[in-house]
């Protein structure tokens, strides 16, 4: 077993296409032409978007992973760029508007998710076909969590959309995806964003990007005070002792943005533990406390908040890398 496996607790179980504690590792070597560079691409939902921007700044900057571990949407776009196909994702993302993100929700009732999820792994089948992750030209892995187990599960080889649509299949919006006889979903359950599995698999230096920042600590409310209306119900009520004084009105989302809203609290307190126990050489937070889990439709800005902050993080990360170089 490799020192960097050793290091994260990591192993390889050459049976089925996890990493998983107690196996051996199979995985193949990565050619070594200075420090290799890991990217840990963290879930989202249409948050998601600044991933592309944070890739583009990388690019342009010279700075090019050989390794990308993603969880939810960050498997989504770290596949679309492992296999080369960044273009068409970006493409695709600019060109969404609410119709046509309404358009790729087909409801399942009754079922085990609100969403049965088939054109968006059609849609996820456009730019992935029938490539495997261990063929793909950059070395991939990304993050489920097992059902019934809550193990975490990291796939590394097999059909790239199977592992992808594992990886997002967040409960209650989207069913389980059965692979390799096990029953998985959402990887942001476990391991929301992959500093581990980036390094699991061979990079010597990772960058993640972390889209959950922004979240934490109780939002706190004035309610307003109750004030009676005048006129003789008014005088009446006051009279009556004990009289129960309506509750002031509280809008209430819809049942999938419920789910959601609270999927993304666990994410991020997840995040938060998960990054202390495995921390990267540089993290990068795009600021997206406004940006809504919902609005995929606004992949302009999402791209652009993803490009701004890996634009400020560029000065960290060269400094990151000519400190690993010149320890080598």
């Amino acid at each position: 077993m490799s020192a960097t496996l050793a290091a994260t607790g990591w192993q390889e179980c050459p049976a089925v296409s996890y990493l998983l504690p107690g196996a051996v590792e199979p995985i193949r070597p990565l050619p070594k032409a200075g420090p290799r560079i890991g990217l840990a691409l963290g879930g989202g939902s249409a948050r998601g978007w600044a991933h592309i921007g944070v890739l583009r700044a990388l690019e342009e900057a010279g700075i090019h992973p050989t390794v990308v571990a993603g969880c939810s949407i960050g498997a989504v776009v770290g596949a679309c760029y492992a296999a080369g196909r960044l273009d068409r994702l970006e493409a695709f993302a600019r060109a969404l508007t609410r119709r046509r993100v309404v358009g790729l929700i087909d409801p399942r009732l009754p079922g085990s998710s609100l969403i049965a999820g088939n054109r968006l792994r059609q849609r996820l089948h456009a730019d992935l076909g029938e490539r495997r992750i261990e063929r793909l030209p950059i070395r991939f892995g990304c993050v489920a969590t097992e059902y019934g187990t809550g193990q975490e599960v990291c796939l590394t080889e097999g059909p790239a959309v199977d592992a992808v649509r594992a990886s997002y299949a967040i409960p209650g919006l989207f069913p389980p995806v059965t692979h390799e006889g096990r029953v998985l979903m959402d990887g942001t359950l476990v391991n929301p964003v992959p500093v581990a599995l980036a390094r699991a698999l061979g990079a010597d230096l990772v960058i993640c990007v972390n889209l959950n920042g922004d979240t934490g600590g109780p939002v706190v409310r004035e309610v307003p005070a109750y004030v009676p209306r005048r006129g003789f119900l008014s005088a009446l009520r006051d009279r009556l002792r004990g009289f129960p004084r309506p509750e002031p009105e509280i809008p209430v989302p819809g049942l999938a943005r419920v789910v959601l809203d609270a999927f993304n609290i666990t994410q991020d307190r997840i995040s938060r533990s998960r990054l202390e126990r495995d921390p990267p050489d540089v993290a990068i937070g795009p600021d997206v406390a406004k940006f809504g889990l919902f609005d995929f439709h606004r992949a302009d800005e999402g791209i652009a908040l993803g490009y701004r902050a890996a634009r400020a993080a560029l000065p960290r990360i060269r400094a990151v890398v000519a400190g690993a170089e010149a320890r080598a």
